[in-house]
């Protein structure tokens, strides 16, 4: 019978039998032999191992490196499936990328679970899973690419909005550097103009001092040379006496005794004749700073503009604030308070004691207290002490402690000025009327967080200013 007129049956003989996997029922591939004679294809038996270490067909122990490779075996294979005729004639075997690497047939079928086209031998290996055709996995491929590229797009959009972002921020940077530097060398031009004149001053003084001392010792000296004249004087008169006759002389001796007297003090130099040093360059720093700390204004807190919300101007040096006519355009950065119209203090604290003035005039809201470093900035907040808010407010008319359960502040004056204490130790943070001295409340707390200053000046032009804290040095 001519080989080409078998049929699938007959083609199956047990010549083909002896060269089938008993594992995936197919032609070997990679074939490895075991020391127990049997023989699997190189994957089938990886997987076999993953499960246990027996043969699949004997059941006997064996170690994975026992596995050796039956090049005899894979040659056969190999020569066979070259010269099996299952095509029609004229026709080569499929090779390459669409053909089972496995059962060499056409990949014409699509894993949905496993992402992979498939042969139709394959199938058995995926009896579990949704088998579609070539033409419906691409399209569920396409599609879910096609949603990735819309979630990429997005992302596209939004880096270039971020991008945007970047560049606002620096030029904010450039806009903040270049406003900081006007401040600083204004500020040091003030200072040295106050230094540049207390320098004149103490020069003067010690000119003044010097031009004295020296025209004083210069009259004392004039002094000495007409004392040294006169007592010249006297010598030559007492030799010239002296050369008389001996009765004459004696005669005149009281009188000549008494012309010889000198009762001026012999010349000497005084007390504090000299420069007194001690004035002009003792501790010269500090009495510097001393004399111009009149002009200098000390601030227990400032404001810090990168907390502002948009809605709100700051002064140059960061002790006012007040609504701003228009959005500020300023970065979108984290700790900026946008929607809510708040600004903090630009220092936290973790511990001591601290006390801060400010002046609110006659404004007719605002909120002034203390927060966490932890309360929300990019959204609406009800403020209150469970919200990490320790404040009091001014709104109608109205002063209320901001609480859970809103208590009014029944007050008999308006105050213009309200003075802030915060003790980490106690965990208290109490509010004062400036003014008077009057104690209008306290809220207690465990204060485990750093706590900033709260400001929230309402959007009114009345601004809200920091008061200046009084200086004191202490010597010992």
């Amino acid at each position: 019978m001519n080989p080409d007129d078998m049929d699938d049956s007959e083609d199956s003989s047990p010549f083909q039998q002896e060269l089938t996997c008993p594992v995936c029922q197919g032609i070997f591939r990679d074939p490895v032999l075991l020391a127990c004679s049997h023989s699997f294809c190189r994957e089938c038996l990886d997987k076999s191992f993953d499960v246990n270490n027996k043969c699949p067909v004997c059941r006997e122990v064996y170690h994975k490196d026992q596995a050796i490779t039956n090049r005899a075996l894979s040659s056969t294979c190999e020569r066979f499936l070259q010269e099996t005729n299952r095509w029609p004639k004229q026709q080569k075997p499929p090779q390459g990328e669409g053909v089972c690497n496995l059962h060499l047939r056409p990949l014409e079928l699509y894993c949905e679970k496993d992402e992979e086209p498939v042969c139709v031998d394959c199938v058995s290996l995926h009896s579990s899973h949704r088998i579609r055709s070539i033409g419906e996995g691409v399209r569920i491929c396409k599609e879910e690419l096609d949603f990735k590229i819309q979630i990429f797009q997005k992302k596209v959009e939004t880096y270039k909005k971020m991008s945007k972002k970047f560049s606002n921020a620096t030029e904010h940077i450039k806009r903040q550097a270049e406003q900081a530097e006007k401040h600083i060398r204004a500020e040091f031009d003030r200072l040295r103009e106050l230094l540049d004149k207390e320098e004149q001053q103490r020069l003067l003084a010690l000119t003044q001092e010097e031009e004295q001392k020296i025209k004083d010792l210069h009259e004392l000296a004039q002094r000495t040379k007409e004392d040294i004249t006169a007592v010249k004087g006297l010598i030559d008169m007492v030799k010239k006496e002296m050369g008389n006759e001996d009765l004459p002389f004696l005669k005149n001796f009281q009188a000549l005794k008494r012309k010889a007297e000198w009762t001026k003090h012999d010349p000497d130099l005084e007390n504090k004749c000299v420069l007194n040093m001690g004035s002009h360059v003792g501790a010269l720093g500090y009495k510097i700073w001393k004399s111009i700390q009149g002009h200098i204004r000390f601030y227990p807190v400032v404001l810090d503009p990168n907390t502002a919300s948009p809605w709100l101007s700051l002064s140059d040096d960061l002790t006012m604030v007040k609504e701003s006519a228009e959005r500020i355009t300023v970065p979108d950065n984290p700790e900026r308070f946008d929607p809510c119209v708040f600004v903090l203090g630009s220092e936290g604290y973790i511990s001591g004691k601290h006390k801060w003035d400010v002046l609110v005039g006659d404004s007719p809201k605002w909120v002034l207290g203390v927060c966490s470093h932890k309360v929300t900035r990019k959204k609406k907040f009800t403020v209150s002490t469970n919200r990490e808010v320790w404040s009091i407010s001014l709104s109608k008319g109205v002063y209320t402690v901001m609480t859970p359960k809103r208590t009014e502040l029944q007050l008999q004056r308006r105050p213009e000025k309200i003075r802030i204490k915060l003790n980490m130790e106690k965990g208290e943070v109490s509010f004062w009327d400036g003014g008077t001295g009057k104690h209008l409340v306290t809220l207690t707390h465990d204060f485990t967080q750093m706590i900033f200053p709260l400001f929230g000046p309402g959007l009114h032009s009345t601004p809200m200013t920091l008061a200046p804290g009084k200086m004191a040095v202490h010597t010992s």
